[in-house]
């Protein structure tokens, strides 16, 4: 099947998913890789941005290392399953927001500066939608990376060594805050974010490559939304573990090509048991099932396996707020 991008649109959309260059005009090194020039590598993102194929070039930040974050679920009635999902996504918490094939039908992840802050935005959620929110914190994570290979089955990356959460300064706030939505597409981006938050270019790129070092930072390039390269579906694969054993199960999960994140997180009982999660990808429900019942198999555990029908919001998460920064312009907004 013909691809639907143009050469220089499937060599960044493919292989500048991370490793993007922290250096002072990374665009004209990203099209001296691809066979373009600066000009022409901006104008192919901003394209690819009016086309949804990009949410962002920038930051993913590991969970658990900074601020606070939950996937969280609700049981909204049918009929105002649109009202209380567009009161969801109206949070600024919430990052992401999907419609799953399940009692417990609306699906969000919500972050915060802190865990009082966190716990605030959900039990405003409940108040302002008359419905119980389930919080279900990361514990463990064995895989997660989101990246999709256009070519072949999604490819492993190793894992960053978990770590503890610092709390950022004030400075290093700031510059989280302005890097959340993704640079600006100039030619000197770094440069740009540093006219927002009073830095240098020089300081701005020794704080973010310092914290790729550190592995704050998960990764950094092109992200991209995988319903509109093609992978529409999208199940959430959860499973009640021993205790004992979802460790040595997530490990082997997370070995599994199929599998684009692994991760324990905590149960909500009486009304949710699970406690280990992947996420499935495919371009099909053909496609997606076989890797269902493979890692059922695998575990000698029954799977439950939700869907996703409608995707409400899909953006980066937001630890810290923007209102104190200036407006940015031209930068890639989700």
């Amino acid at each position: 099947m013909d691809s639907p991008y143009s050469p220089l649109e499937f060599a960044l959309l493919n292989g500048w998913q991370r490793d993007f260059p922290i250096t002072t005009q990374p665009f004209a090194q990203l099209g001296a890789g691809v066979g373009a020039d600066d000009t022409a590598t901006l104008a192919t993102l901003r394209r690819l941005q009016a086309r949804g194929a990009i949410s962002r070039v920038g930051a993913v930040f590991a969970p658990r290392r900074v601020g606070a974050s939950t996937l969280a679920a609700l049981a909204a009635p049918a009929e105002r399953l649109e009202q209380i999902a567009a009161q969801v996504s109206a949070r600024p918490e919430v990052n992401h927001n999907y419609q799953r094939e399940h009692h417990y039908n609306l699906w969000f992840v919500a972050t915060a500066a802190d865990q009082a802050t966190l716990a605030a935005a959900l039990a405003a959620i409940e108040n302002e939608t008359g419905c119980a929110v389930i919080s279900l914190p990361l514990e463990q994570e064995y895989h997660i990376d989101l990246g999709f290979d256009l070519k072949s089955p999604h490819k492993h990356h190793a894992e960053t060594p978990n770590t503890p959460v610092r709390a950022p300064d004030a400075a290093e706030k700031q510059l989280i805050a302005a890097l959340q939505p993704g640079l600006e597409l100039v030619s000197r981006p770094f440069a740009r974010l540093g006219e927002r938050v009073g830095m240098s270019e020089s300081e701005v790129l020794t704080r973010i490559s310092g914290w790729l070092e550190e592995g704050l930072i998960k990764r950094f390039g092109v992200i991209v939304r995988h319903h509109e390269l093609g992978y529409r579906a999208n199940a959430m694969v959860v499973f009640d573990a021993p205790d004992a054993d979802v460790d040595r199960i997530g490990r082997l999960f997370a070995a599994e090509a199929g599998v684009t994140l692994c991760y324990r997180r905590g149960r909500s009982l009486p009304h949710w048991r699970y406690n280990l999660y992947c996420m499935v990808h495919g371009r099909s429900r053909e496609e997606v099932q076989p890797v269902i019942e493979h890692l059922s198999r695998l575990a000698g555990l029954p799977a439950q396996a939700l869907f996703s029908t409608r995707r409400f919001k899909q953006c980066g998460a937001r630890y810290f707020a923007e209102s104190s920064l200036p407006a940015a312009n031209g930068s890639i907004r989700a």
